[in-house]
């Protein structure tokens, strides 16, 4: 790309995105999917991009276009890659050229059989929080030049704090259903008993607590179940 105004134009695509993410219910999927197309959009040199989201143990690959997909699943299904290094690298990988490359050589292989030459791995983390990887594919040597690396670290951390938002949402949402669940289970053991508040808690956490379940899920099988949690 070679807008001087690049940096302007690519922080009103960011914003664009954060739009997206606000009218749009679909979590991660719909995040990764703005990303990656704004990543080849935005960033020269990039022909495809794809987002590896932490959702567990392991990243799993959530969105990408073009190859990038594909390659992104070889590295969760090789365990190798930029994007499956330790979660305490949080460097940024820059791939020039894989014939050369000798750290992932079985992932180099198959990404050149891919049609690639080069890529980056960027880490998207948020303080402690390890948030997954942005990924960046090119059929080109060297295809990412100074500009494009320093829009990329750019990119890469609006991408993180966006992702970082996202999951913050969820864990609210999940708080709140928790909650509200809770509250059902409390009211429908105060009236099967005729305890107080406290009381009908105390008993949820008890048997949370015998049965190694979380207070929320004996509360969700309190309420669909309708009777007596005992």
């Amino acid at each position: 790309m070679e807008n001087p105004d690049m940096e302007l134009d690519l922080t009103a695509r960011m914003v664009a995105v954060a739009g997206t993410l606000r009218s749009n219910s679909n979590g991660v999927d719909t995040l990764a999917q703005a990303v990656t197309k704004t990543a080849v959009d935005c960033i020269p040199g990039t022909e495809c991009a794809g987002v590896i989201a932490c959702l567990g143990a392991h990243g799993e690959p959530v969105a990408g276009n073009g190859l990038a997909s594909q390659a992104d699943q070889l590295q969760h299904e090789l365990r190798e890659g930029p994007a499956v290094r330790p979660k305490t690298d949080r460097s940024t990988v820059w791939i020039d050229d894989f014939d050369s490359e000798d750290r992932w050589p079985r992932f180099a292989a198959r990404a050149q059989e891919l049609g690639f030459a080069s890529m980056a791995s960027f880490r998207l983390f948020s303080g402690k929080d390890d948030l997954g990887t942005l990924n960046l594919y090119s059929s080109t040597k060297k295809a990412f030049d100074e500009r494009a690396r320093t829009l990329g670290e750019v990119f890469a951390a609006h991408t993180a704090v966006a992702f970082s938002v996202l999951r913050e949402r969820e864990n609210l949402s999940v708080a709140l259903t928790s909650r509200d669940l809770i509250g059902q289970a409390k009211g429908m053991v105060m009236e099967r008993y005729g305890i107080g508040a406290d009381e009908a808690f105390a008993l949820l956490a008890r048997l949370s607590q015998e049965s190694n379940t979380k207070v929320a899920e004996i509360a969700r099988q309190v309420v669909e179940a309708g009777s007596d949690p005992s």
